[in-house]
This record gives structure tokens, sequence and C-alpha cells, in this order.
């Protein structure tokens, strides 16, 4: 994750709306197609699904469904969980047609994992642990103390956090909440905290809150600088915008899909910094393992040795996971992840009975436990390793992805197949944490747009006609990833083109039917579904408020920095004091060179230079004025705020910042 990022912006992208209305250039509904318009697999989709269900090892499967189920104590057969306003927040039944075996238009492999993933309830994981699956897209670890509860990771949501903790406390009796652990700075391992605790009770400091070095400003600025981009970027990863149906979305891979409800986070008590570190907990032994850099740039797991088992949080799951996220993330570090794996096996697995982890069912025995932390521990060095070789003999990263391939150990391990990441991206992951964007190929150092070549391409192959034959030429010829080619640059030449979206919509849905992965699933769906829609422009929903309030004011203004217009500021240096009364803070800010700077200080009179105008605000005007619930007229009349000197440079300043655009397009220029 990059540091001083916007914390709200990736729980807004998951919380964005469903659809809009059918673009008036997309072509009526076409036979056979369902409600969204997706078709049928064609040939070629049937005979890859046919060829991917030949390699899949059913005794395996069943085995799976064996351990998923395995401790079950309740299960809520018709489960609905609402917000306040009645909307659904959570709802496995919406899954219900995943009973029925995998169609044509789902990669059988997927199909089984979502299966899995969308079993729900609560399971004793051995006597004194417990974990409440398939609530939201983690899981919720309880372990039995002597008197209370110790919570590992309250999931995304508020709602479905509540509604978790009401079964455990209903089927295991109440007990008081003693502990909380955060495994890692990802929203769905703390964002339901208010769920399971009131906002007093986490603010009091009477709840020992355990979290890793580094947590909270890894949690409150996930998405700070590039929020908007990753806002986007989130609906195609997650499927946001599909409906949940065998043409639709099915699973990413690590679980349904996030709940999206309301998110807050919780001041840590007890910070985990090293390796060994160990706490006694309402008579519960704990010992950590500091695991930054891996899965999460903050991120812990936690042994128990008095029941000789041990939380893996997210550095292991039953999927290969991602060195870099479809979102867009900084690219995490596969030697750092591997090396964290191997240092927990060595540590814990020779005591290890079972492994419990933020996704997905345990692993039961030492056995098993030695040999699926050595899976995970290889597939993440192997990409690394592979790549760098392959790099080594000149390949670039697109051929490095064509070329790479795994072991059959690794390859027949079900524990690394690529329901989440893919070797083919992990692989251009690497590539890209140590060579960057640039492959050495000259033409590539300066490309012309896309959109303008694409309008060059169209017109050197004779114009649009001609381009969307040869894609149904490829289409026809199980071409389907070259048809996409095609398609793309016949809709970035004329996106008015209802059959230049349309053949592109086409490759793009059986390229999702086809695909293992869920999120690349959801991508190539989203797309599809978009150049058949159009891009909703969605109102955000509420359920932030209780990570906003945690952001940092220096955050603020890293976040304002890059929603500066820079050209039209370079037209005038401004020079600002921004002083917080209510929070005792003061920052000095100017602009200069079309660049925006901030730094803290002791009060205004600190300042140095000339200042334009002191602003005196509170914190609270201050997020309802950049959330636009305050204006120009509040910012005149309120008490909160006043400003002493040019009015008018102040009103420049803020019309200089751009309001990020939510919906941008992604599949038409």
């Amino acid at each position: 994750m990059i540091l001083k990022r916007h914390a709200s912006a990736l729980v807004l992208a998951l919380a964005a709306a469903a659809c809009s209305a059918p673009d008036s250039t997309v072509p009526v509904q076409q036979e056979g197609a369902d409600a969204q318009g997706f078709l049928p697999a064609d040939d070629t989709t049937l005979a890859a699904q046919a060829e991917a269900a030949r390699q899949i090892d059913t005794d395996r499967q069943l085995a799976d469904l064996e351990l998923a189920e395995r401790g079950l104590i309740a299960r809520e057969a018709d489960l609905t969980i609402t917000a306040g306003d009645g909307r659904i927040i959570w709802q496995p039944g919406r899954y219900a047609f995943l009973d029925e075996a995998a169609p044509p238009t789902a990669h059988p492999d997927l199909w089984h994992q979502a299966n899995l993933a969308n079993l729900h309830g609560l399971y004793e994981v051995r006597p004194g642990i417990y974990q409440v699956r398939g609530y939201d897209l983690s899981n919720m670890s309880i372990i039995a103390g002597e008197t209370g509860w110790i919570i590992i990771d309250p999931l995304t949501a508020a709602e479905t956090a509540r509604a978790a903790l009401d079964l455990v406390q209903r089927e295991l009796g109440e007990r008081p909440i003693e502990a909380i652990i955060f495994t890692h700075s990802h929203i769905d391992h703390f964002g339901g905290v208010e769920g399971i605790l009131p906002p007093e009770a986490l603010a009091s400091g009477e709840v020992r809150i355990i979290a890793p070095e580094g947590f909270t400003l890894e949690s409150i600025s996930e998405n700070v600088l590039a929020g908007s981009v990753m806002s986007r970027r989130a609906d195609y990863m997650f499927g946001r915008p599909l409906p949940a149906s065998e043409r639709g979305h099915i699973s990413t891979g690590l679980g349904p899909q996030p709940a999206y409800g309301s998110v807050s986070i919780a001041p840590v008590t007890d910070t985990i910094s090293r390796t060994g570190q160990t706490l006694t907990i309402d008579g519960v032994e704990m010992v950590f393992q500091h695991a930054p850099d891996s899965e999460a740039k903050a991120e812990l797991t936690v042994f128990f040795p008095q029941m000789n088992a041990w939380c893996g949080a997210e550095i292991v799951s039953r999927t290969l996971h991602n060195l870099y996220t479809l979102r867009g993330a900084q690219v995490r570090d596969a030697l750092a992840w591997s090396d964290a794996i191997e240092e927990a096996r060595l540590r814990f697995a020779p005591q290890t009975d079972v492994i419990f982890n933020s996704h997905h069912w345990p692993v039961w025995g030492r056995e098993e436990a030695d040999r699926y932390l050595s899976a995970q521990r290889d597939i993440y060095k192997y990409i690394h390793d592979q790549t760098l070789r392959l790099a080594s003999r000149g390949l670039t990263p697109d051929e490095i992805a064509e070329t790479i391939t795994l072991p059959d150990s690794l390859a027949e391990e079900a524990s690394v197949h690529g329901y989440y990441g893919t070797l083919r991206h992990n692989s251009r992951a690497v590539y890209q944490r140590y060579f960057g964007w640039y492959d050495a190929v000259p033409a590539h150092l300066d490309p012309i747009p896309r959109t303008d070549a694409a309008r060059r391409y169209v017109a050197a192959m004779g114009g649009l006609e001609p381009v969307l034959a040869e894609v149904e030429t490829a289409l026809a010829d199980g071409e389907t990833r070259w048809a996409a080619e095609l398609a793309q640059h016949a809709v970035f030449a004329d996106p008015d083109s209802a059959a230049a979206r349309d053949a592109l919509a086409r490759t793009y849905e059986q390229l999702g039917y086809r695909a293992r992965s869920g999120p690349w699933r959801d991508v190539y769906l989203t797309g599809a579904f978009e150049l058949r829609h159009g891009v909703d422009e969605r109102p955000v929903e509420a359920g932030t408020a209780g990570l906003v309030r945690a952001i940092p004011l220096d955050l603020y203004f890293d976040a304002l920095s890059v929603r500066l217009d820079g050209p039209r500021a370079a037209e005038r240096d401004l020079h600002f004091v921004f002083d917080f009364t209510d929070a005792g803070e003061t920052f000095q800010i100017f602009i200069e060179n079309g660049v925006m700077h901030h730094a803290a200080i002791a009060d205004p009179e600190a300042a140095t230079g000339d200042q334009d105008a002191v602003i005196t605000l509170t914190r609270a005007f201050w997020l309802r004025l950049l959330s636009q619930q305050a204006g120009l007229a509040d910012m005149l009349a309120s008490e909160e705020f006043s400003v002493r000197g040019d009015r008018l440079a102040l009103m420049r300043f803020f019309s200089l910042l751009e309001a990020p655009e939510a919906g941008f397009p992604i599949v038409t220029p």
C-alpha cells in the first residue's frame, strides 16, 4: 500500500452503486442474452471449460468441502444483514445459484472456490478457537479467554461484524470483549470494529487493541493521494456493478465480495514491533510475528502456544495472492513475503496443530501445516526468481507472462491456484518492482496516446468495417485475446460505434467466463457491462465517517496538493496559515511554481514570510468544507471559521482545487 492515500476512497469505491441507463449507441438485446446483455459461452469458451474440468481433481474438491464445513456449530439459513436505512449489506442467498453444477460461463475451478467461500456460519477451529466465516469478505476469529473473548479481525463493516458477534454470543454464551487484534492494515480486517464495541468503549482504552507497528498510518492513509483512481479501478476488481449470477460476479477468490457498510477504526493500545513479542490477556498467551512488507505494509501473525494454533493473518491463504493488486497499489515484495512465511514455518509449524487465517478455512495437522506453508512460501519466491531469470534473457514483461510456468508440484497444489492473484500478472509485478514501467523497447519510451494510436491503426487497416470483420474472424478462430486487442482499437477510434462496443463487450465476456481468477473475471465482465450500459455517475454513499475522523490533518493537505491545477496555480504564488483551534494544530501553506507545500508550525505567529490570509477554523468545519457539506455562505457566517487577510486569495485557492472524477471511462476514451 502507498503511504498517504485517502482512507475513505477504497470504501467509497466498494460502496459504488450498481448501473446506469443504457447508452443509446448500444444495440438491442441479442438472442440468448440475459437481463444485463451477457451472452452464452461461445465454442472456444466451451472447449476451454471442458479442458479445465478434465484437469480438476474431484476427490480434492470433495476433501475441500469436508474441511470447509469441519467444525460447523450454527448457520442462519436465510441470513440477510441490513443497514439502518434498510439497505442490504450482506446476503449469502444471492449466491444460491452456486448450488448448481458449474455452467459454461464460469471456470469450473473458480466455481468450486466460490462455493467454498460462500459457506457461512460459526465454526469451531479447535476447543477455545472459533471463526465466523461467510459474513463478509474476511473471517472474524474468536479466542475464548478465562472470562471473555479476544476478537481477531472484526470484518469490513460494522453491520456484518455486529451480526457475527451476535451469532457468537447466541451460540457460545455472553462474554465481554477483552481484546481486539487487527492483523493488518487492510480495511476488511478492522473496518467493522464499531460493530462489536461502541466508539466510547474503544476510545476509553479499557479494551486492549493490538496491531502491528505502523498500522494506524497505513490503514487510514490507504488511498489518500491516488484515492479517486483506486476507487474507480476497485469497481472493476470487485465487480461492483455486476449482478451475482452465473454470467456475472461469482467470487473474489478470497470471499464472495466486500461488505458495503459502515467502517471505522480504533486507537491502538498495544503495538507489535518485533517477532517473538508476547502478550498474555485474559489467561491467553500469544506469541507474535512482526511481518511488515509482506501481504500488507503493516502485518502481524500470532501463535497460541496453549492451543498449538497459529493465526496466519493474510500472509497465507487458500489461493495465490496478489503481488500487485488490480485496483492499483505499490508492488508487494515477493521475497519479503516468502521470507515471512518461512520464518513462521520454522518458528511455529513444529508446534502447530491447526492454522487458521483471515480468509478461507483452516489447515489441520502438523504434517499438512508444514506442507501448506512450504507451498505458500515457494509460490512467491518461484515467481520472483523465474521472472528475473527470464528478464536476464532479455524477455519483456509481456513475454515473461506468456512464458513463465509453474512446476507440477506447485501447479497441482490447490492452495496456490490463481483464484485471486495470477501467475501472469504477478510476474509482471516482479518485473515492475525491479525495472519499472519501461521495458527497454525504444518505441515504448514515448508512445503516442492510445486513442490517437487506435485511430491510426484502424485507418491503416482500411477503416472500422475491416477491423470489425477481423474481430469476428479472430473470435471464430478462438483467438479471443487478439479479438479484444482489435476491438479495443475499434472502440478507441470510434467510441460512438455500437458495433465496435458490442464486439469488444463480446470478447471481454468470453475472456471473463474463462478466467480462473475472481478479479480477472470481474474486470473483464465489468468492462463488458459498461460497454453495454455506460458508466454510472453515482452519488457517494455514507458510512466512512468513523474512518475519516481518524485521518491526520497533514494527510488532508497531501491529498489537496494532488488536486491542485498546476498550470493555473503557477500564475500567482499564494501563502496561507490554517489554524485549527479544536485540534491544537497549525499549518503554513504555500503555493509556488504551481506546487503546493505545507508544514506544521507551533502557532500562527511562527509562520515565515508574508501571508495572504490566516484562516482560523475547527477540524469539524474543515471536514464539512472538504465534503461539500459546507459552502461559501457557511464560511462567511459560521463561528467555526474566520479569515484575517485577503478573502479573494482564499477563494482563488479553493477554485484551483479540482474535484476527482468518480466515474471516468476505462473501456472507452
